[in-house]
């Protein structure tokens, strides 16, 4: 009988534990910031798409603090463009790339024809040798500029 009493007891104190901590704990987790931002992070889309040709403030990329990362500005001609953007494949031989100036590499490119140099920049490119991800991984990029340093390269290997 004793055991019974005792039992009887600890299933009472475990079911009054259940109701007050069922009731206090679901209003701290809704109340609480950190929870919310937490899943408001994993409810957010996990990219965002920018168009070119349209205005994509809104997608600015936005530190916790919600102040807006300082993004870099574009490259004024090809030149610039090799050298912010492009050399870091193009000056290693990273990933398959021909090296900025090296003839015997960019011989067979050339004989392709600058059209196709141009459709390969723009659009990328995946050969036996490497891949060129479109536009060198800048898909903000006019159409032109990438062109212009294209042209660049290219008066580098003459």
């Amino acid at each position: 009988m004793v055991i019974g009493l005792l039992v009887a007891i600890a299933i009472g104190i475990f079911a009054f534990a259940r109701i007050v901590g069922g009731q206090t704990q679901e209003q701290q987790i809704q109340e609480d910031p950190i929870y919310s931002r937490s899943v408001a992070a994993r409810l957010a889309p996990a990219s965002q798409v920018a168009v070119a040709g349209q205005d994509n403030a809104a997608l600015a990329i936005k530190s916790d603090t919600g102040e807006v990362a300082v993004v870099a500005a574009l490259p004024k001609n090809g030149t610039e463009l090799f050298q912010q953007t492009c050399s870091a494949c193009h000056g290693q031989g990273i990933g398959g790339a021909p090296k900025a100036g090296d003839k015997a590499a960019w011989a067979p490119r050339l004989a392709e024809g600058k059209a196709t140099l141009y459709e390969h920049a723009l659009k990328g490119f995946q050969g036996k040798t490497g891949l060129m991800p479109p536009k060198g991984g800048r898909t903000d990029l006019p159409d032109d500029l990438v062109k212009q340093a294209v042209d660049h390269m290219v008066q580098m290997v003459q």
